[in-house]
């Protein structure tokens, strides 16, 4: 990052601050330092469907990181500080610092996993099915081994979670309520545990 910082610009966005938008032109990427930014497409409607929240260490601004047409929108859902890297930027870096080119690699790739995974998790999952897939997706990025189970070490909220699986905040905390009592999780505070992992696994594969 201290290399970064003498080839991008900092800047500090509001909470509601749209970084890009689908349909309009954009050059670069937005490096997270702080606070955090929601992707999300919008359909003729005007309904949307969320992509992805992404923290500090994330970058926002693909897939037209040199610039170009965007296909989704980016929001800071927080108070955020992030650094802008211009298309022209990151080229020359490609070129002249190979361990940056190789990271930008890495986090393409896991970008691409991450929507795949959305996508195929909207059109072959049922509302519960999508719920059970995305905690086990939080917990193989941001898990930690407690003595009772996985804890996701993630900020997340129901709303922002019924906004990913494409349901509602009442739902999401109703399921998650029976999920509690039946064992399968523990909620403390805003964090999740997964007490029975292999039962969320079953309910991904066999549900339906």
């Amino acid at each position: 990052m201290l290399l970064l910082e003498n080839f991008g610009i900092n800047q500090r966005v509001k909470k509601g601050a749209n970084l890009f938008r689908q349909g309009e032109y954009h050059d670069g990427i937005f490096l997270i330092k702080e606070g955090r930014v929601r992707t999300f497409c919008s359909g003729p409607s005007g309904r949307q469907l969320t992509l992805a929240y992404w923290t500090p260490g994330h970058f926002v601004g693909g897939p037209e990181i040199f610039g170009g047409t965007h296909l989704w929108s980016g929001d800071a859902i927080e108070d955020s500080h992030l650094l802008l890297l211009r298309g022209s930027v990151i080229q020359r870096l490609i070129l002249d610092v190979p361990v940056f080119a190789s990271c930008l690699i890495n986090a393409l790739i896991a970008k691409g996993k991450c929507y795949s995974q959305l996508i195929h998790m909207l059109g072959t999952k049922t509302v519960r099915q999508r719920l059970a897939q995305l905690l086990l997706v939080l917990t193989e990025h941001h898990g930690i081994d407690k003595a009772i189970g996985i804890a996701i070490d993630r900020k997340i909220t129901h709303q922002e979670i019924a906004d990913i699986v494409g349901s509602t905040r009442q739902w999401v905390s109703a399921t998650l309520h029976g999920w509690r009592k039946l064992g399968l999780i523990e909620i403390n505070k805003f964090q999740i545990v997964i007490l029975k992992k292999n039962r969320l696994e079953r309910l991904v594969n066999i549900e339906g």
